[in-house]
């Protein structure tokens, strides 16, 4: 079925495109023979480049997973505020993505940090292709900037990691025993209300056998958070599971990864320049406003080109900007 799903995608998209070509032929023939319609054409020609473009990156999320729904999560590496403030940024950054491109999101999980910024979040996105294209945001992401809570208005680098797994259907066994779990239920924290804050209605679950940890605290039904909860742990699980059968075939086989999980995937520096590089493919702007609102599609389409060709570089967390 996913099979005739992604053939039945292609086929809708080469009418598509037979059937704009078709009309451009004929707006090219008016525009030839004197009609005006020049704003017509311009606008048809966008429009084509535009879908050529979306069927181009779509061709390349050929992933088992790609085309689900994306649990993301954010966690501020060391630095107290200022990397916490710096996760904020990024989570600001990936909500405003998913308005530019259409999804819808909800924040699952949010703990707000002790001065300023987030001590972590984790939020869904829902569209399609969500998870492959937010799995070419996996990494660490580095910031330097004059920190706004250093009197001495020194320059400070931040780090924060980002990581994706896939919305799992019902129907995938992810094998969970009740006894491995541990449930808390605490009371809510920040905006949600009077209901939300004075009753116990948050869920924490520990995974005890592997240590894996996830809450939800977004519905006002303690019975809700714990089933939002339970689909983040079994999509962790689940990508536990395969990363395990990953590095024993990398280990069978000799082979040699492009990205190493966890390393630095992209800087931003504000200071004493402006500019946003992606080390493993190289690309960089120079705006870097407009890639904290949201606009970070070039990076996603040059990364997935770039892994589809084989040429991602490998990159380090001391790699300089």
């Amino acid at each position: 079925m996913q099979r005739r799903r992604r053939l039945e995608d292609d086929q809708r998209l080469t009418d598509s495109l037979r059937r704009r070509g078709d009309d451009l032929a004929v707006l090219v023939e008016w525009a030839q023979a004197g009609e005006p319609v020049a704003d017509d054409l311009a606008r048809a020609l966008d429009e084509f480049a535009e879908e050529v473009e979306a069927g181009e990156t779509k061709k390349m999320l050929g992933g088992e997973h790609d085309r689900k729904n994306a649990i993301v999560t954010i966690h501020p590496g060391a630095g107290g505020t200022e990397s916490q403030d710096w996760a904020e940024m990024l989570l600001r950054m990936y909500l405003r993505w998913t308005e530019r491109r259409g999804f819808k999101r909800e924040v699952m999980d949010q703990q707000p940090g002790d001065e300023a910024g987030i001590k972590s979040a984790t939020f869904e996105v829902y569209g399609d292709y969500a998870y492959g294209l937010m799995l070419a945001e996996a990494g660490v992401h580095r910031l330097v900037r004059i920190s706004p809570f250093d009197q001495a208005a020194r320059r400070h680098t931040s780090f924060a990691s980002v990581y994706v797994w896939p919305e799992l259907p019902e129907d995938i066994e992810v094998g969970i025993d009740e006894k491995d779990l541990r449930v808390d239920t605490y009371r809510s924290s920040g905006a949600g209300g009077q209901h939300v804050n004075v009753t116990d209605s948050a869920v924490r679950i520990t995974h005890l056998p592997t240590g894996i940890v996830v809450s939800c605290q977004n519905e006002r039904s303690q019975h809700k958070n714990r089933a939002q909860a339970m689909k983040v742990l079994r999509a962790r699980l689940f990508d536990l599971k395969m990363k395990e059968q990953q590095a024993t075939l990398d280990k069978l086989g000799g082979e040699k990864r492009d990205i190493a999980f966890g390393s630095q995937i992209r800087s931003y520096v504000l200071h004493p320049y402006q500019m946003v590089k992606d080390h493993r493919t190289k690309e960089q702007v120079g705006d870097i406003n407009r890639v904290l609102d949201g606009d970070i599609d070039g990076f996603i389409k040059t990364y997935l080109m770039k892994k589809a060709a084989g040429a991602l570089s490998e990159v380090t967390l001391d790699e300089e900007v």
